[in-house]
């Protein structure tokens, strides 16, 4: 072989080195980025919010339920695992920690594993027993996720106590895809919808269709896939294989740079400055009023309310929206007809507030009510695709 061949080929492996280990190091700042950003996220919302006593906003299907307190507690508890997940599963990401700190790094990998277990047990509790949004399929996914993160998780223990440290880190790096399923189907999720700017392959008001099937399963599956060709890679002598790899993550991860942005803006933005709204919840005032005395009495408490009181409590949109949605959940049709109609009265120029309203008659069997309501919002906000789709839906489209 040539001294030129033999440059040219040591040259082309420097590069394909450094294209790897800099596409990997790219990953790693988006991914810690992002993943403390969520975790910021759910604490800030979460965490302050429970501290005020306010669990009207918990919007997730099956969430916070007062008197069931089993149900309660595994709720909270999946809730405390994530930003604990997301601070110690980055930290345990950073190599010179694990070089410099391995003391530390063992007792966080621990914290990091008994998070996860937590984590995942309270949503399959949520699946099984609580129930949880979504069909059947998309549970099975999510259990499948979780079966993986506690044996993925023994493994990588078992590794690190046989003192076979690269096959350990291996197992971790697989751990922390299947712990990270969550925020990856976010991110996914909220980056399809902005590409397409509207549902593609599911039903929005019930979360159910081909997509969410596919990405219950994908949320885990897809990241796994992509660490197996990168640890493949690695081990490569092939120059090509690693450029290629190499540009493979790079497009992932600025995907997940996009993903992060939308879900921000969206998402995490909105919820850290709902926890830190020091105004308190008027919502579950009114829900123990109407329990006590009645929805006319409730509908009356917040118009004396909104007059006397108007710096002290939230009168925001969302907080009529989340007790009329709550009390649709209990199949209190009429109660939650009329608090969607007193939030229209506050905001009578708010789409999202006639589509609600036109949900509340749908669901109360009222379809002309329903339908004259969600042309009323699809009107003042042409790009409202839920409304499209439910008047597609009642055939008035």
């Amino acid at each position: 072989m040539s001294t030129a061949v033999l440059t040219n080929r040591l040259e082309l492996d420097s590069f394909a080195d450094k294209s790897l280990r800099a596409a990997v190091g790219f990953w790693f700042v988006v991914t810690v980025i992002s993943q403390l950003a969520f975790g910021v996220a759910v604490a800030s919302f979460y965490g302050l919010t429970a501290l005020r006593g306010e669990y009207m906003g918990w919007q997730f299907t099956h969430g916070f339920i007062p008197g069931v307190t089993k149900g309660n507690f595994a709720v909270v508890m999946h809730l405390v695992s994530a930003p604990i997940i997301m601070l110690s599963g980055a930290v345990q990401l950073v190599p010179r920690v694990r070089s410099r700190f391995p003391a530390f790094h063992r007792w966080n990998g621990r914290i990091y594993m008994l998070a996860a277990g937590t984590l995942s047990f309270g949503g399959v509790y949520m699946h099984l027993i609580r129930g949880s949004v979504g069909d059947r399929s998309q549970h099975i996914g999510s259990i499948l996720n979780a079966v993986l993160i506690w044996l993925f998780a023994v493994l990588a223990l078992r590794y690190a106590m046989a003192l076979d440290f690269k096959t350990h880190r291996r197992w971790a790096l697989r751990l922390f895809m299947v712990v990270s399923a969550s925020w990856f189907q976010r991110l996914m999720f909220l980056l399809l919808l902005a590409i397409y700017r509207r549902p593609v392959g599911f039903d929005p008001s019930t979360f159910t269709g081909p997509l969410p099937t596919v990405m219950s399963f994908a949320q885990y599956l897809v990241p796994l896939a992509v660490l197996e060709i990168y640890l493949r890679a690695k081990d490569s002598k092939g120059a090509l294989r690693r450029m290629a790899t190499a540009g493979l993550l790079f497009v992932c991860t600025l995907g997940m740079a996009a993903g992060t942005f939308i879900v921000g803006a969206a998402a995490w933005v909105p919820q850290v400055k709902a926890g830190f709204d020091s105004r308190k919840s008027f919502a579950g005032t009114l829900e123990t009023t109407i329990k006590a005395r009645g929805i006319d009495a409730a509908v009356q408490q917040y118009r004396d309310l909104k007059a006397t009181q108007p710096g002290v409590y939230k009168f925001d949109e969302d907080e009529l929206n989340n007790l009329g949605y709550d009390l649709l959940r209990r199949h209190d049709f009429r109660d939650a007809i009329r608090i969607f109609q007193l939030n229209l009265e506050a905001y009578p120029q708010s789409s999202n507030a006639y589509d609600s309203l036109a949900e509340g008659y749908m669901d109360d069997g009222d379809n002309l009510l329903a339908v004259a309501n969600y042309r009323k919002s699809l009107q003042l906000n042409p790009k409202n695709w839920n409304a499209a789709l439910r008047l597609k839906k009642l055939g008035a489209q």
